[in-house]
């Protein structure tokens, strides 16, 4: 089978390798912190080795030879990785979530194209999986304007503990990074942006809910972009349970999300990273966790209002839990179509742009990720 390495050997980075090494794919993990490295290719039963996504030789080095990479590094890194991707001729995935790295790897187009290889960052569940079925609902209505398109998305522990009612389960910075960024909509069929952490709606799910639904960045990806002028009102919310949103604003309103160095008692520190360090260390993890879903589209088709969608309800496996299975396995599914020939695809675009939910889909079987279709 092809060649795809994994650079990034934390949560959902090992969930990504198990996938490829699931299907066959010869597969080696790596990471800057050796003993992550070692702990996920002992577990895996796969090689690993240490590489820093800074150092540009020791990554052209694992890049050598391959036919994908899927990079679970923080998304600071994006851009540089990518970019020595198309170098070394061979396909580029990542999990993405910031629209300002997002956009420099899309400059990657063209040298891409070149390349004969693709560069697909804002892959897995929420930039990714989520966007694919959302374009999906927009194509089952048929031509014509749409109303509306809506997301909401959110990975919930199954028993929540503490006044935020949430668990860990991706890094600290990039979650301080979704309720930070500007979130991207569509209003009256133009692009704009919102403030994190508003918008705040009830959400019912049988079994889960009342839920709270809040406007996060990153998870809307290109579909304002793609759906300008064609899609009314658009826009993707976070699902939590209640009370959650209003603290986490009130952090970011005293400045706890500032990367600016304060004084404290003589000592100059980042409110930000400080935050970070105390939710890694305090916050819960581990425990089983639910990955809840709903993407739709809804228009005036025939003097009716129509709607499509899909809804998924994933569960902790045993092994994984569900948000690192929720946002490994589409992407190590795309990355598998993308290295085994499934689909040709070259140049730099979001994973929404690149794959059909009908190709995606299919590849997703084995995966245990199941999707219904739902519509509101």
């Amino acid at each position: 089978m092809s060649r795809i390495n994994v650079l990034g050997t934390g949560i959902v980075g090992t969930a990504a390798a198990y996938d490829l090494a699931r299907r066959g794919h010869e597969v080696r993990v790596a990471d800057a912190d050796p003993e992550a490295a070692a702990r996920c290719g002992e577990a895996l039963g796969l090689p690993h080795t240490t590489v820093d996504a800074t150092d540009g030789g020791a990554v052209a080095g694992f890049l050598d030879g391959l036919d994908a990479l899927v990079s679970a590094v923080p998304y600071g890194h994006g851009a540089a990785v990518a970019a020595a991707a198309v170098t070394a001729g061979c396909h580029y995935l990542d999990f993405g979530g910031n629209p300002s790295v997002v956009a420099a790897q899309l400059t990657l187009d063209g040298p891409a194209r070149a390349a004969g290889v693709a560069v697909v960052p804002d892959c897995g569940l929420a930039p990714g999986f989520a966007n694919v079925l959302t374009f999906s609902a927009v194509e089952r209505l048929g031509d014509g304007p749409v109303d509306e398109v809506r997301l909401r998305v959110g990975g919930l522990p199954v028993r929540p503990e503490g006044a935020l009612g949430y668990q860990l389960a991706f890094s600290p910075g990039g979650l301080i990074n979704e309720y930070d960024e500007p979130c991207e909509v569509l209003v009256d069929g133009a692009y704009a942006t919102v403030e994190p952490l508003t918008g705040f709606e009830e959400v019912e799910w049988e079994g889960w809910g009342p839920l709270e639904a809040f406007h996060t960045a990153g998870g809307s990806s290109s579909l304002p972009r793609l759906f300008e002028g064609r899609v009314r009102d658009l826009d993707y919310k976070t699902l939590r349970y209640p009370g959650h949103g209003r603290i986490v604003r009130a952090m970011r309103e005293l400045g706890l999300f500032s990367e600016e160095p304060v004084d404290a008692g003589g000592t100059a520190v980042s409110p930000r990273a400080v935050l970070a360090e105390r939710l890694a260390a305090r916050l819960p993890g581990g425990a089983p966790d639910v990955v809840l879903l709903r993407a739709w589209a809804a228009a005036e088709r025939g003097g009716e209002r129509r709607a499509a969608g899909y809804q998924m309800e994933d569960r902790h496996d045993g092994r994984f839990s569900a948000m690192a299975r929720t946002t490994a396995f589409p992407t190590t599914a795309l990355a598998h179509l993308l290295a085994t020939g499934g689909l040709t695809a070259a140049g730099a675009a979001t994973m929404d742009a690149t794959v059909s939910a009908g190709d995606l889909l299919p590849a997703l079987e084995g995966s245990g990720i199941a999707v219904e279709a739902w519509a509101p």
